[in-house]
């Protein structure tokens, strides 16, 4: 294509193989047609703040987490979305495949929160949640409801879910199916890819192997126990 003179340089045709430009400062260009040069595709996990928009601006002037890596050499954008009162895990990238793969049904990503609830659910209530109910935009039902033991109270209780699916506002709508509203909500893991030790507002660059844990499929304690080693009794004589 050089050789072909097809390729200008500053608006100069060049006929150099190997030829040396300075990107953001020389202009190429192909039979007349501007070179973008191509964008390193980066990904991040970053704990979202409640109270901060997943959003890269917002016209009625609140906090958007554009605000949390405008210092970045390239433009990311939210991989889905935590609601504004929702802290947490949220994915952050440039590659529009990857946040498509992400979010599309079939791959059935597990989403784990902590919920702070306005009460104390039986476990019967929780088992309503792994039986599936019914809310706006469908239904649907947890892989797993229970107890956590994040802190002690008369008033309330903290309850670990996991889902798969993303519909809008989809855990607060569940618990107030069983009759309880959600005081705190906060993502925690997508697939097996957690917070770390993220503070609020801090981000950090995933590998292959960070980005490999997002897509290991949730298994269930029973199922979990049923796949390890048996341990081999031994008789004394």
């Amino acid at each position: 294509m050089i050789a072909s003179g097809h390729v200008q340089i500053n608006g100069k045709t060049t006929f150099e193989l190997g030829v040396k430009v300075v990107p953001g400062e020389d202009r190429v260009t192909v039979d007349g047609k501007p070179v973008k040069p191509v964008a390193q595709k980066i990904y991040l996990v970053f704990n979202k703040p409640e109270n901060v928009l997943t959003s890269m601006e917002d016209p009625l002037g609140r906090p958007p987490i554009a605000d949390f890596v405008e210092h970045l050499p390239v433009r990311v954008f939210p991989v889905g979305r935590l609601d504004w009162d929702t802290e947490g895990l949220l994915l952050l990238t440039n590659d529009g495949d990857f946040s498509q793969k992400v979010m599309h049904p079939r791959e059935e990503i597990p989403k784990t929160y902590l919920a702070k609830l306005d009460g104390h659910p039986t476990e019967s209530d929780l088992h309503k949640l792994l039986r599936g109910v019914t809310i706006p935009g469908g239904r649907v039902k947890a892989l797993l409801a229970e107890k956590a033991k994040v802190s002690d109270s008369k008033l309330y209780d903290w309850v670990k879910i996991i889902i798969s699916e993303g519909k809008n506002r989809q855990v607060r709508h569940m618990f107030q199916k069983i009759g309880f509203d959600v005081k705190k909500l906060k993502r925690v893991a997508i697939g097996q890819l957690t917070l770390g030790n993220l503070q609020k507002g801090e981000y950090a660059f995933l590998d292959q192997g960070g980005l490999a844990k997002i897509f290991k499929r949730y298994r269930p304690p029973e199922e979990r126990a049923k796949s390890r080693p048996r341990q081999k009794s031994t008789k004394r004589l």
